[in-house]
């Protein structure tokens, strides 16, 4: 099954004039990895397999996954972003106002810390879908590419909120110098 290219919103872009590859109607799939590859490759995103078979699509200053768990390994499908930005534990109930504040206001990703061992704290945001019997082909389409939208809004959102543009304006070697666009290998 291939992905039907009218059935990705147009966030801005030219409108792609390919005629439809899926079924008419988008109909009703049951996602794979596979065809979340040929996703981000109409989206025009890099993306890897990593050494646990996670789908990957790498940015500059985060990476967003794209995994499918439960039973048969097809029962939730999860897209899930860790931003490589690191915090200092005593910045944690500040982070956790700002990232509260995101969740209130938004459907996804969700965010939320995750204090490494060392005592750094990072984000990772997720979304996630119950696949069940099957999914429409434009549900999972449209999904999915918001998924990924909001992940690169979300960390222009949090540089903004804690006033971490003033790294990236600067030119200096800190997390937030990402334009948003996947990392090139």
């Amino acid at each position: 099954m291939s992905i039907d290219p009218s059935s990705i919103p147009n966030f801005g872009g030219k409108p792609d004039n390919e005629p439809p590859a899926g079924p008419p109607g988008g109909g009703v799939i049951r996602p794979d990895q596979e065809i979340v590859k040929q996703l981000l490759d109409q989206m025009e995103l890099k993306h890897v397999v990593d050494d646990e078979g996670d789908l990957a699509a790498p940015w500059e200053t985060f990476r967003t996954y794209f995994m499918f768990r439960g039973e048969d390994e097809q029962e939730v499908y999860a897209v899930r972003t860790f931003y490589d930005r690191t915090y200092p534990l005593d910045e944690k109930p500040k982070l956790l106002e700002v990232i509260d504040g995101w969740n209130r206001q938004t459907l996804w990703p969700k965010v939320y810390t995750h204090t490494q061992e060392d005592g750094a704290v990072r984000l990772i945001g997720e979304a996630q879908m119950l696949l069940g019997l099957g999914v429409g082909l434009e549900h999972f389409v449209s999904s999915t590419v918001s998924w990924v939208r909001a992940s690169i809004d979300f960390d222009k959102w949090v540089i903004d909120q804690l006033g971490l543009e003033k790294d990236a304006e600067s030119g200096s070697a800190g997390p937030g110098e990402s334009d948003g666009g996947p990392e090139q290998a």
